[in-house]
């Protein structure tokens, strides 16, 4: 069976050598046939030039170059594109998904399955209110999305080839990858395991770009937002026609005093606020459509290390056009 992995890299120097030694020898535990896919994502330390020494060094690791940092969904998009293998699996640099699960995950792909993902039993230590957060974005898009992600799972996963080449179809700008996984459907399943922290380095991965990441996923998986302010709209405007019979009757009945003043401030400032918000649930979506719309590449290749350059097709997708 041949086996592509695809990694998104994006200074990782510090953990390299030590992802490419332990992803290297599971692998070769599991077949014989397997290629490693980095995609360099604008890394600004030397992530580059160590992942190419090793690739000098072992053709079965291959290289595509990004020519400036797109972000981890389309890094992993170009790296999906470039695969080749029966069975695509996806992992992080960091080691914070151990590579040895992937024996298992490859099992169950045996069994039938098209898609396995891992799901995070226990998390390594992280800030609380990272855990928390994530815990709740879950939850709520279970809620709110009509199709099912599960819950407390990442990229780590392994996908058929049938499955990868449903998957490199969706050629939208704004990525949430963790929903297009399950959109796609076909027989998936969970595997548990333990997070480790990370080897070494610090994360990317910051408060500001979860709550960008989080907004994608909301955004391209649900209309909830805007019916939530639909809905607000128009339980505040029933509330002000109750209130205006109210109103009406008690001036007839005890005539008309001065309403107060700081009643009449929060009414108007409350009211402004929904409206903004509103307006502002409304931008997002209106943005998202402007900018598909523009119909750009999703990213392009500066280089490519050890590519057969007459072999550049993934299933049904052809990459050429992306470069």
């Amino acid at each position: 069976m041949n086996i592509s992995i695809v990694t998104p890299l994006y200074n990782e120097a510090e953990n390299l050598k030590e992802f490419y030694k332990r992803i290297i020898s599971t692998l070769e535990q599991v077949t014989e046939k397997y290629e490693v896919i980095f995609v360099n994502d604008g890394s600004t330390d030397n992530t580059l030039q160590l992942a190419s020494y090793i690739a000098q060094n072992d053709n079965r690791i291959k290289i595509i170059d990004l020519s400036r940092n797109f972000g981890k969904e389309i890094a992993l998009t170009a790296g999906l594109d470039f695969s080749l293998g029966e069975a695509v699996i996806i992992i992080d640099a960091d080691l914070q998904e151990p590579p040895e699960l992937i024996a298992e995950l490859v099992k169950k792909w045996q069994e039938g399955y098209d898609v396995v993902y891992a799901v995070r039993k226990k998390r390594g230590k992280e800030p609380l209110i990272k855990t928390v957060l994530a815990y709740l974005f879950y939850r709520i898009m279970k809620k709110i999305s009509r199709t099912e992600i599960p819950a407390d799972t990442g990229d780590y996963r392994l996908m058929s080839r049938q499955a990868v080449d449903a998957l490199v179809k969706f050629r939208e700008q704004h990525r949430f990858m963790k929903g297009l996984f399950s959109y796609i459907g076909f027989k998936q399943t969970g595997v548990p395991y333990k997070r480790e922290q990370r080897h070494k380095g610090k994360s990317n991965i910051n408060l500001i770009k979860l709550w960008n990441l989080a907004i994608d996923g909301i955004t391209s998986f649900s209309f909830a937002p805007l019916q939530l302010a639909s809905f607000t709209g128009f339980s505040i405007a029933v509330m002000s026609v109750i209130y205006a019979f109210y109103m009406i009757i008690k001036t007839i009945l005890y005539g008309n005093p001065v309403p107060g003043y700081p009643s009449l401030i929060v009414a108007v400032t409350f009211l402004g606020g929904i409206q903004l918000l509103s307006l502002g649930i409304i931008g997002e979506y209106v943005a998202r459509i402007y900018m598909e719309s523009k119909n750009r590449p999703l990213y392009f290749v500066k280089n490519l290390k050890n590519f057969n350059k007459d072999n550049f097709i993934s299933g049904q997708a052809k990459v050429k056009r992306y470069f």
